[in-house]
């Protein structure tokens, strides 16, 4: 959930990956998101810490290294994962197997993360002391902004965009949702321990976690292997804090998600299934033709 300049490196693969597997809304829109990922990528990225002239030539050269590992390696993979999906999406679900599709999600996550952090790390090695600070401001932004959406003052204002949320993102795989099962999903979330003040606190604590661990890449304190190897530590706290409070509100929280998503798809009509099922199956299909060599 960090805004950090490497996190945002990162999370730009679990972007990728998450629209590969979730959100997009039909299959040309798949081809073209994938095609046009690398650009996007660097971009946002760019909008974090200003990359200078040949910090922009290999950025954009490890972006593309990146994308044709993962054409390869990953997008067969993806297919399979995805008709899967489309043929447990017909029947009912249970909070396990939501729970086993995050695993199986985090897991192709892990491997994308860690292919880019050879390069993430040389890059890193290159930035100067006024790029880091540009990412503080950016960071501290990024903030204002996460209390705009997640902290409003009124708790009702607050509960109803949290379900709002909900609702979009299982729109973008079933199609529109009636009324009743709007309201039923707005009830399943206000059982939700989600704590926005805690992600933001634990959101920040990552932020100055990075933000230390560039600074040391950025003074030669670390060597390029030590580099990646800091970044991959740091990479594994994102998934897993050191606060073990935070660790067991984490469990509590996806525990809550698991059963969140189970209800959403048992409370689905037939055809909003068979919706789902189109929809996984032309990503699927979308992807092989992208997998297949030309």
């Amino acid at each position: 959930m960090s805004s950090m300049l490497m996190v945002r490196w990162l999370r730009s693969w679990r972007i990728i990956a998450a629209c590969l597997l979730l959100a997009l809304a039909g299959c040309s829109a798949l081809r073209l998101a994938y095609t046009q990922a690398g650009e996007f990528a660097y971009w946002w990225l760019d909008g974090y810490v200003d990359f200078d002239g040949d910090q922009t030539l290999r950025t954009r050269e490890a972006i593309t290294r990146w994308f044709a590992w993962h054409r390869r390696a990953e997008l067969p993979d993806y297919v399979s994962l995805l008709d899967r999906a489309a043929a447990e999406a017909g029947q009912d679900a249970t909070p396990a197997q939501a729970c086993r599709w995050f695993e199986e999600v985090r897991q192709r996550i892990d491997r994308a993360v860690d292919h880019a952090l050879p390069d993430a790390a040389a890059i890193a090695a290159s930035f100067s002391r006024e790029q880091l600070n540009r990412l503080e401001r950016k960071q501290a932004k990024n903030n204002a902004e996460f209390r705009d959406d997640f902290l409003q003052p009124d708790p009702a204002e607050r509960r109803e965009e949290a379900a709002d949320r909900v609702v979009e993102r299982a729109e973008q795989l079933y199609g529109p949702l009636d009324r009743s099962q709007r309201e039923r999903t707005a009830q399943a979330m206000s059982a939700s321990p989600f704590e926005p003040e805690r992600w933001l606190a634990e959101r920040q604590r990552r932020q100055r976690h990075l933000l230390l661990t560039l600074r040391q890449v950025q003074a030669g304190a670390l060597s390029r292997p030590s580099a990646a190897e800091a970044l991959r530590n740091h990479w594994q706290e994102v998934k897993r804090s050191p606060d073990a409070a935070y660790q067991r509100y984490q469990q509590r929280l996806e525990t809550a998600n698991c059963e969140l998503l189970s209800k959403i798809h048992n409370d689905t009509t037939p055809e909003q299934r068979q919706e789902a099922q189109r929809k996984l199956r032309g990503w699927a299909a979308d992807l092989r033709r992208l997998a297949t060599p030309a």
